[in-house]
């Protein structure tokens, strides 16, 4: 079994968690001996398609024309595609029919999450979804390889000061807004975001809290996969007050480093993670507020070893393994839709 892991346009995406995934997926490959290749002209078995951009759909056509199986991994939905860019609302329904035609192109759907998973179900996909996490490498966020002095070094913050950390585009749904609001409300803490985005593309409300000058927030932009490491080891909290996610592979990250974890309590965690058991919880700034105060002086207690379990059973290794059974899977239908002449996502004569 040789899979052809396929991403459109690897520069524009690698920085995001769809590019992230890439690498965890060749790592999940890798390690559980699986062969793969991420070049189109090399010789398959299986494509693994993790895109939406329009080369995508035509790889899964080709594929199939070929006689190959087909995965698509739902890494996108149109919950996820709004509140993100300018415009993004607007052609939100249009991007929904897009992926709908994408994913049930497919033999078979892999998504990270049961949420995820449900919100694909709702539109009407009659493909079979299977869950799979994107995973985290827990031979590199280690708690133990992380450098705490390091990276309050850099960042100008002292032994003392509570520091508190979150990750990702610098777009409204991923909750930016609410993170400088509890910046300004909460003077005494440092507040730093990783990540980034063309503000050009972001609406002004966005651009405004990036360019603010409260004194204790800070956006430096993307880093390498040593510093976030060394972030997540030397911060107090990682806060995560994203509106929605498919999965969150920085949760992840954070909890495979043992690193206190507070998310908004959104769908997408209520099937694996339990507030007040792996993670905390929060709906708006104020209680968000109110949960970092308690979390950060000691009054709440720690979760951080639960919160490492549940990173253990998304290791990259176990991924790699649900990877395999999932190709299988996606062969013993493909096989059969062959049997019987299906020509799902083929397209007809008026399309080639």
């Amino acid at each position: 079994m040789r899979v052809l892991l396929f991403f459109e346009h690897q520069k524009l995406i690698e920085k995001s968690g769809v590019g992230r995934a890439l690498e965890h997926q060749k790592k999940a490959l890798s390690r559980n001996g699986i062969e793969f290749t991420t070049d189109p002209g090399d010789y398959f078995d299986i494509a693994h398609i993790n895109t939406v951009f329009p080369g995508a759909l035509r790889m899964s056509w080709r594929a199939r024309a070929l006689g190959k199986t087909v995965v698509f991994h739902a890494h996108s939905t149109e919950e996820d595609f709004r509140d993100s860019f300018i415009g993004s609302n607007l052609v939100s329904p249009l991007f929904k029919l897009w992926i709908k035609r994408c994913y049930g192109s497919a033999d078979l759907i892999i998504t990270p999450t049961p949420y995820s998973k449900r919100v694909l179900e709702g539109y009407g996909i009659k493909t079979p979804i299977r869950v799979v996490s994107n995973g985290v490498d827990l031979t590199f966020f280690n708690r133990a390889k992380g450098d705490r002095a390091a990276f309050r070094k850099k960042y100008g913050f002292g032994d003392d000061d509570k520091v508190i950390l979150s990750v990702g585009l610098w777009i409204e749904r991923k909750g930016i807004l609410d993170f400088a609001e509890l910046a300004r409300q909460l003077p005494e803490y440092k507040f730093i975001w990783f990540g980034g985005a063309n503000l050009q593309t972001v609406p002004t409300n966005v651009r405004q809290a990036v360019r603010g000058k409260l004194p204790n927030l800070l956006f430096p932009g993307y880093i390498g996969r040593e510093d976030l490491r060394d972030a997540y080891r030397g911060c107090d909290l990682f806060l995560f007050p994203t509106y929605e996610e498919t999965e969150g592979i920085a949760v992840l990250e954070a909890l495979g480093m043992n690193t206190p974890v507070l998310l908004r309590d959104i769908p997408v965690y209520r099937d694996w993670l339990t507030d007040g058991v792996h993670v905390y919880k929060g709906g708006g700034a104020a209680d968000l507020r109110r949960k970092i105060i308690g979390i950060t002086t000691g009054r709440w207690r720690d979760l951080t070893q639960a919160g490492y379990l549940i990173a253990k059973e998304r290791a990259i290794e176990l991924v790699g393994e649900r990877l395999l059974t999932a190709y299988t899977e996606a062969r013993g239908i493909a096989g059969v839709a062959g049997r019987f002449g299906s020509g799902r996502g083929v397209p007809g004569a008026a399309d080639r």
